[in-house]
């Protein structure tokens, strides 16, 4: 027999990191100027290293079976509970494509010179539609057409680009350039205080006067969403129990680094005024590498990200949905949805999804300011991402007692008191989180506050009644079928 390979607990921290870290959210995190600190650290450990943990028993219980998320929330609830969490996975996830679309859309508006198209709603919404279905045919041809992509997508559009401006933010202050962050508009009131000789200092914890100075809580969240993904890995370490941990602390310094610094570093760069949800990090790219004549890097750098964007895209276009697939032979779905192509690629998923994705990338065209699209976008995304959380946060906990002798390579550690303390701050946090999507934030033009929260409050009702209708139609069409005893 074969001796089995375990990983390193740094393997499988920079596997977590690689999962997590988007550039797409620095300047997001960058309108906070240092007030970031304050979401970083509610998102780092009242989020990310409790889902680590409970993900981690709840994949290491039932690694020899498939489902991911909807076996661990069936097995604890039901049935129509377990189709409804990998629904909400799977959905998020499509909503999740035009967002960083429309990133990968400013970046090459920035390689061909023509930054102005990055706030171009028709561009970014055809660019988006165009390169989603791309990649769609792409990942038809099977997991060996894109993983060479993926694979590389990450160093090169990812890591690199975001070295890059954390070193140029460096330089940029050792040269004695002016420090944007120094200069926040008086009137932005959540990040900033003035004092009785009206001079403007920088908050490091939020002046909040109501939700909406907070909503930008919900889209920094999101950034650090997925770590769930890899807690299937726990029973490959040597020692699960001492070494996961260490590997989710580890990922979460690598993921709070690189998010802390490469945000600072756009606000060192760019004035408030000029960061934006969209291109933010681009600006901050044209603005340095400009100040020191090489501003040719600023198309190079658009490039990267844009590959390192799409190569993010191809990787994620099959995975939730091959969850779906799994469903659906296990008939919680249509027959015709389990039709694959000769490659083994879920075929009629992948033809809905997409559908779904055009429909809501033409946000981008009908809306009047792309921010406000994309944060909507990014809004409506963590909140049906939220709801799968407190499943499986729910899910752990109720396991413990309905099934205490199931084997569970990893434990969360404390016996059942440490379950209910590592998944009830979890699933408080996300609540709360949930909660903050339904405001508007105060940082963008959003118009009217009640038709913003409408637009969240029904596209996160329409997209949950979705699976409960399907699981439900479903069982009433299995019974029909099945004859009587």
């Amino acid at each position: 027999m074969a001796k089995r390979k375990n990983i390193t607990t740094t393997q499988l921290a920079l596997m977590t990191a690689a999962a997590v870290i988007s550039l797409r959210g620095l300047p997001m995190m960058a309108q906070e100027e240092l007030t970031m600190f304050f979401y970083i650290f509610f998102a780092t450990f009242l989020f990310l290293i409790p889902t680590a943990l409970v993900g981690a028993e709840l994949g290491s219980a039932f690694a020899d079976r498939g489902g991911g998320v909807y076996t661990w929330v069936k097995e604890a609830f039901n049935r129509h509970l377990g189709f409804s969490a990998i629904f909400l996975q799977w959905i998020q996830n499509v909503v999740w494509y035009p967002t960083v679309l429309g990133f990968a859309a400013a970046s090459i508006a920035y390689m061909i010179g023509v930054p102005a198209l990055a706030q171009n709603g028709l561009y970014v919404g055809l660019f988006s539609i165009a390169m989603y279905w791309c990649a769609t045919l792409v990942t038809l041809r099977g997991t060996s057409a894109i993983s060479g992509i993926t694979s590389k997508g990450f160093l090169i559009g990812t890591v690199l680009p975001g070295v890059v401006v954390i070193v140029m933010a460096v330089i940029w202050m050792a040269g004695g350039n002016e420090i944007a962050l120094k200069e926040i508009p008086a009137g932005v009131s959540q990040i900033v205080s003035v004092d009785a000789a009206q001079h403007v200092h920088p908050r490091l914890f939020p002046h909040i006067a109501g939700m909406s100075d907070i909503a930008f809580l919900a889209g920094i969240l999101l950034l650090f969403a997925g770590v769930e993904v890899h807690a299937v890995h726990a029973p490959e370490l040597a020692k699960p129990q001492t070494q996961f941990p260490r590997a989710m602390f580890l990922a979460a310094l690598i993921s709070f680094g690189l998010f802390t610094l490469g945000a600072l570093a756009v606000a060192i760069i760019t004035p408030y005024d000029q960061i934006n949800l969209q291109s933010g990090l681009f600006t901050t790219f044209q603005i340095a590498f400009e100040r020191y004549h090489v501003g040719w890097l600023s198309n190079v750098m658009g490039l990267l990200v844009a590959f390192g964007a799409l190569a993010g895209v191809m990787s994620w276009i099959s995975g939730p949905s091959r969850g779906l697939l799994w469903t659906a032979r296990d008939g919680a779905l249509p027959c015709f949805l389990q039709k694959t192509n000769k490659n083994g690629v879920q075929l009629n998923i992948l033809i809905i999804q997409g559908c779904i994705v055009t429909l809501l990338s033409s946000l981008y065209i009908v809306m009047d300011d792309v921010s406000v699209a994309f944060f909507l976008l990014s809004a409506l995304t963590v909140g049906l991402y939220l709801i799968m959380y407190m499943m499986m946060y729910a899910a752990g906990i109720r396991l413990r007692y309905t099934q205490p002798k199931l084997i569970r390579s990893y434990r969360v550690p404390g016996g059942n008191t440490g379950m209910w303390l590592i998944g009830g701050v979890g699933f408080l946090a996300v609540l709360f989180s949930f909660i903050v999507t339904f405001f508007p934030p105060s940082q963008l033009p959003v118009g009217s506050p009640a038709t913003y929260t409408w637009l969240v409050v029904t596209g996160t009702t329409v997209f949950l009644a979705i699976p409960f209708i399907i699981s439900f139609s479903m069982d009433k069409r299995n019974a029909r079928r099945t004859p009587e005893a």
